[in-house]
Formats: structure tokens, sequence, C-alpha cells
């Protein structure tokens, strides 16, 4: 890639998109849920080891399923949310290495070390979930990522029997303006930042 994406891209991805908490009464398509996929996966993790696990909960009764694990401030925007994605992540990633990263034996490299596959799941999964915000906003999405929720519970209660933990959620659909709060402040380059 030689150019720049235009500024309008820009601005729809980071500048003027927002964490919204209000939502329009307006579907997402499960053809668009299948877009977003295809455009996050392709966001690089280490070892291409792809951890992140998704669930998307469209229907009202999965997401009362989700309903008593959240804190009472998030649950109104999230029960009215289109779309409500679980974003985890799979502790025993390294078992699909073998087809993922096939020019060497990276499963060795994680197998029996419990200690670095939870660190390299937790790393991995977490950049893939910001790409799952990067995509949905390029694909016309608004997305409301949060924490606030009960992880062992909504880990019990749709992640039983498995290796995969939840890590945030992300509301997404088309957001309502009138529910944005003002835009909080950000940091400047030379108060975080240095170039050595």
């Amino acid at each position: 890639m030689t150019n720049p994406v235009p500024d309008a891209s820009l601005d729809a991805i980071f500048r003027s998109a927002r964490t919204h908490n209000k939502w329009q009464d307006k579907p997402v398509s499960p053809a668009l849920l299948h877009a977003l996929y295809d455009l996050m996966k392709m966001g690089p993790t280490s070892a291409n080891c792809s951890p992140a696990r998704l669930l998307f909960l469209t229907s009202m009764p999965a997401k009362q399923r989700l309903k008593p694990y959240l804190l009472p401030g998030n649950a109104e925007k999230t029960m009215s949310a289109p779309v409500v994605a679980i974003i985890g992540h799979d502790l025993t990633f390294y078992e699909h290495l073998p087809r993922l990263f096939p020019h060497t034996d990276a499963k060795s490299w994680f197998a029996g070390n419990k200690a670095r596959s939870e660190v390299t799941a937790f790393r991995n999964g977490s950049l893939q979930g910001a790409y799952l915000i990067v995509a949905a906003r390029a694909l016309g999405l608004d997305c409301g990522p949060m924490s606030g929720f009960d992880n062992a519970g909504v880990d019990k209660e749709f992640f039983g029997g498995t290796e995969v933990k939840s890590n945030f959620l992300c509301n997404l659909g088309y957001g309502d303006p009138a529910g944005l709060f003002p835009r909080s402040p950000r940091f400047e380059f030379d108060e975080v930042c240095k170039v050595l």
C-alpha cells in the first residue's frame, strides 16, 4: 500500500466515530456480520494465532441470557442494540497453529505453557477485538464497546465446557446521535509519546 486512505475514511473510522449508547431500530443483516468478520480476520496476530472467538447476539432471547451479567448502567443500551458481540479468546488457540502457521512447529511454543498461552490469547484476542471495531466502522456500523459485565458469569453462560474466555462486549448497529455524550478529551502527542 503506497497511498493513505482518504480523509473521509479516517473520519468514519476514527475522528468522527463515537461510542454509541442509543440505537436506531434498524437491523444488521447476517451478510454484514459475515463481511465484518471477513475484514477483521485479516488484521495481524502473532504467528497468525487468531484466538478471537465471537458470538453475535441478535435475538432478544440471546440478549436476555446476557442481561443478568451486565452492570445496571449497561443493560438498557445493550438490550436495545441490534447486535451484541461477545469478544472472547480461546486459550487453546495453539491447537490450530499447524493449519494457521504451517511452516514451523508453532504449536510447541504454547502447548504445556499455560502462562504463555494465556497472555498470547488475551493480547491477540484484544487486538482482534479492536480490528472488529475498525472494520465495523469502515462498513458503516456504529459501535458501543464496553466492559462492565461479569466475565465469569458470561463465560459460564455462553462458553461453558470450552477454553474460551470473554474479554469485552461491543454493541453494533446504527447509532442514534441523541444518545451521544460530549467527546472526552485525548492526550496530546507530547504527553504520552517520545521519539527516540
